[in-house]
Parts: structure tokens; C-alpha cells; sequence
């Protein structure tokens, strides 16, 4: 029997999500008959608004043929429209739709670095920005930040020491995913005038742009300067629950930037086109829905951060935006902490998942007692998740401790 061929280096260095490696673990806690909250993913519980699925329902075409490679024009121009309502003017070719945010960071890498360029990344950070930068051969360079301070940006000397001749860009989150921070307006003219200064894109994640629960924010689409070096990778999974949808779009006013992502967007021939029409439908149907889901996840962030300082040694700062808090715990490993309470604990048959915090970082090391909760859960739901948690941090101490 000979061997399997080798597979590529890219292959070899591929990471898997931390916020999935843990699901076969839950998986036999519920063939056990065990209730598991999912802190682990930020997957919204609220019902997806009515008006995709009338849009699909309605639609009349006979074939579900090919549509064009930037997106469909009902689905552009509603985006056009969004941004407007936002005070933020767009060209129709400003748009390329893909499929979700994930491509639209793919595509973003793959237009403004070569192999082996660098990106700065503030860690934490959304965990598959890990396994973009594999695919596309791009360098992930960290700089920390710093949960006593809520994860804000480090001075712009620290910064400017991690720029380098290989440097391409500066990508943020704001709101942040996983920390939940909301970047204050002088960090993003700090941020504006690194990249002027060296010449740098700003790669934008805006995905959570509504979730924000106390003071403001803004895109990067509004900076003055950054005309031709903003390019915003947003998505409607957050803002209207529609996470298997896959819809999102790249966005920027840089022309040359826009006719590469375009022929990124052609090599793979179009996006989905009835989900593009129900995602039309729901963004014509304007903000109704987002006062009260931000209502909603202001009171569930209260409750989980309530119930997380009520457990001793833990640290953590309450977030003003996104749906995540990023905690670090009082225990000496979170990925055996975590994959230890669903294998060995249970109170009342019930146990919950967490996102270790590891995988949230580039460097190596970081995040080994750190764990992000994705408060998804309806408040009580997320108020026993936490309190599950407290109790089993008690109990896997001093399991440890009589083992030592």
C-alpha cells in the first residue's frame, strides 16, 4: 500500500477555529443528555426579519441563472442606500457583495499584500483573521492590548515600531470582536495618521457597527484622508440575524483597489442570488429592527457582566459594543478548563461552552487563561450560563489542588 501524497505547507499551518474545536466535546455532552448554553459562538438567537423570506417566496424567475459578479443591482443600490442613511455617500461600483464577511477579508488581503507581505493586528482579534492571513500567505504582526485598559489601542510609537518595509495595511474591528471594545474618535485619527504616514491601507471590519451600547463611533468611509486608503469588510449576519445567509460586501473608494477585488469576485463567478434578493428586501426595510435588538443585547451584556464579577479572581471590563466579553479566568489552563466542562461537569444537567482564548491571539502564549462569551442567550439564559461557569471554575480548582 504506498502512501498519500503530500500535501502543501499552507495545508500544514491551516489552524482550526477555537470557537469550533471544542463543539465534538459538546456534542457527546448532549448524546449524554446534558443541556449546553453556547457562549462559545456568536450566533444571534433573534428571529431573522420576515422580509427575507417574503423576498424569496416572491421571487418569479424561472431559472436561477448566473448573476453578475459584483452583486446583484437590487442588493448594491439598497447598500447604497444603508450607507447613505448613514451620511456616507457611495459610488455603485464603491460595492462588490461577497460571500459573507469572511470573503470580503479574504479578498481585502489578497488585493493589497503579496505572500509574505505583513498586516498589523491588534490582539485579541477575531480569531479567523488567523486563518485568512494562511490562505492568503500574508504575516499577521501583533501588537497587544490590554484588558486593565479595555483593550484599547497602544501609542502610536508602539505601533510605528511593529511597521516595516513588508508592511500593507492596519486592520481594526470596531465594535471588536472578541473583546467588544469601541474605538473613541481620537484612536481612529490615530490610526489615519499611521497609515498616511507610511502609506498603509486600513482594513476595517464594521460587521457589528450597530452594537454599540453606550457613547458613538465611526467608519472608517467618514475619515477625511483616508479616501484611497479605507476599504471597509462588513456583513449582514449581525445586523439582521442572518449568519447563514453569507452576505456581505468590501467597500472602498479606491478605484484600482475595487477592480482587483471585482476580478477576485469574477474568478469565483458570483454570490448566491436568492439570498442577495431577501438580503435586499431586508436592508430596503431600514433600522426598525436594530432599537430593539440593541435593547435587547444592552440587557444581556448587563446580565452576563454582572453575573461574571460576581466570581472571584476574575477580570474582565464591561464592553460597549459587539455581543462578546473577553475574561480571563482564575485558572492556570482555559483550554483544559474548557473542554473539562463538558466532558466532567454538569450542575443540574447543564454545563456551558466557552471560546478559549488562545486562539483570539497571534502570539504565542497569550490568552492561556483568557476565554471570550458570546452573550447570545437570552438574559436569564446567559445569567445561568455564567453562573454554570462560576461553579465550575470552584470546582475544577480544587480538583487541581487535590491533585497537586
Amino acid at each position: 500500500m504506498t502512501s498519500a501524497p503530500q500535501l502543501s505547507h499552507r495545508a500544514s499551518i491551516m489552524p482550526a477555529s477555537p470557537i469550533r474545536k471544542l463543539v465534538p466535546l459538546g456534542d457527546q455532552a448532549k448524546q449524554r443528555g446534558t443541556h449546553v448554553y453556547h457562549l462559545n459562538i456568536g450566533q444571534p438567537d433573534i428571529p431573522t426579519p420576515p422580509e427575507f423570506y417574503d423576498a424569496i417566496r416572491s421571487y418569479e424567475e424561472k431559472v436561477i441563472a448566473y448573476g453578475n459578479s459584483q452583486g446583484i443591482r437590487l442588493f448594491i443600490e439598497s447598500i447604497q442606500q444603508y450607507y447613505g442613511s448613514l451620511d456616507i455617500a457611495l459610488d455603485y461600483d464603491d460595492i462588490v457583495i461577497t460571500t459573507g464577511g469572511s470573503e470580503a477579508i479574504l479578498f481585502s488581503m489578497m488585493a493589497i499584500a503579496e505572500p509574505g507581505d505583513e498586516l498589523i493586528v491588534f490582539e485579541p482579534f477575531y480569531t479567523n483573521y488567523n486563518g485568512f492571513a494562511v490562505m492568503a500567505g500574508v504575516r499577521l504582526v501583533p501588537i497587544a492590548t490590554q484588558a486593565e485598559d479595555g483593550f484599547h489601542l497602544p501609542t502610536t510609537e508602539e505601533i510605528e515600531q511593529h511597521i516595516t518595509p513588508r508592511t500593507r495595511g492596519i486592520i481594526i474591528c470596531n465594535p471588536n470582536n472578541p473583546t467588544g471594545t469601541v474605538l473613541r474618535d481620537d484612536e481612529l485619527m490615530q490610526v489615519r495618521d499611521v497609515a498616511l504616514k507610511h502609506n498603509l491601507y486600513v482594513l476595517s471590519d464594521e460587521v457589528y457597527r450597530e452594537f454599540v451600547y453606550e457613547g458613538a463611533t465611526r467608519s472608517v468611509l467618514e475619515i477625511e484622508g483616508l479616501e484611497e486608503h479605507a476599504v471597509v469588510m462588513d456583513s449582514l449576519s449581525k445586523r439582521y440575524s442572518l449568519c447563514g445567509g453569507r452576505m456581505g460586501s468590501v467597500i472602498s473608494r479606491n478605484k484600482r483597489f475595487m477592480d482587483v477585488v471585482l476580478r477576485f469576485g469574477q474568478a469565483r463567478l458570483c454570490t448566491a442570488t436568492l439570498e442577495q434578493v431577501g438580503s435586499a428586501a431586508l436592508v430596503a426595510a431600514g433600522a426598525k429592527y436594530f432599537e430593539p435588538m440593541i435593547s435587547e443585547y444592552r440587557q444581556r451584556r448587563d446580565a452576563t457582566y454582572e453575573e461574571l464579577q460576581k466570581i472571584p479572581g476574575m477580570l474582565c471590563r464591561k464592553p460597549s459594543g459587539a455581543f462578546y466579553i473577553m475574561a480571563q479566568f482564575p485558572v492556570d489552563d482555559i483550554e483544559a478548563f474548557s473542554a473539562w466542562m463538558l466532558t466532567d461537569f454538569s450542575d443540574g444537567n447543564e454545563t456551558t461552552m466557552l471560546a478559549p482564548g488562545p486562539g483570539f491571539y497571534a502570539t504565542q502564549g497569550r490568552g492561556s487563561s483568557e476565554a471570550r462569551l458570546a452573550y447570545v442567550l437570552n438574559a436569564p439564559e446567559c445569567r445561568r450560563a455564567v453562573e454554570l461557569v462560576a461553579k465550575g471554575i470552584e470546582q475544577y480548582n480544587s480538583v487541581n489542588r487535590k491533585d497537586k
